[in-house]
């Protein structure tokens, strides 16, 4: 008979070998639970107790899925997400000193659009990569855009302050 300290800090049982070996397959209790076996004072880690060294095993196996396969039985490789890529480079396109400017801001808004797509993509589905170069295209973008901003803005003033550029 055992004891099992949960993981609400409660004890559970007594319970025999094959009840505590169900526990074990339904994935309440693993390797790194707490028990004690009656007649003794010590809780031990239930991954040292000889007894149920093959239930745990098992259990562990069972818990990690499978890679998935292609048609050729290799294993599926993560890809870069194509829109990260895009997103990347219209990010480096949009800085000024790239582009000319009246591509900038195009470039700037479809390269972060593309960036968040991706981003998206990428989270929803970890086997992709490319996560970097979306994120890497969100800050390109963005600055390029506030560059363009303070260029209108530096514009503007400019103006302001000498009416004498419109004559």
């Amino acid at each position: 008979m055992y004891k099992i300290l949960g993981t609400d800090q409660k004890v559970y049982g007594p319970v025999g070998a094959v009840e505590l070996r169900q526990w074990i397959a339904e994935g309440r209790a693993n390797a790194q639970s707490q028990v004690q076996a009656e007649g003794t004072a010590e809780w031990r880690v239930l991954g040292t107790v000889p007894e149920f060294a093959a239930d745990l095993a098992a259990a562990a196996s069972r818990a990690l899925p499978p890679l998935p396969v292609m048609a050729g039985g290799s294993a599926v490789s993560a890809s870069t997400n194509g829109l990260a890529v895009a997103g990347f480079i219209l990010g480096l396109l949009s800085l000024p000193s790239f582009c000319c400017c009246c591509l900038t801001q195009p470039c700037a808004i479809l390269g972060l659009i593309f960036s968040c797509i991706a981003l998206s993509q990428i989270n929803r589905n970890p086997m992709q990569g490319g996560k970097g170069l979306a994120i890497t295209g969100i800050i390109l973008c963005i600055l390029s855009l506030l560059i363009a901003a303070a260029g209108t803005m530096f514009g503007i003033a400019n103006a302001a302050f000498d009416p004498s550029i419109f004559q």
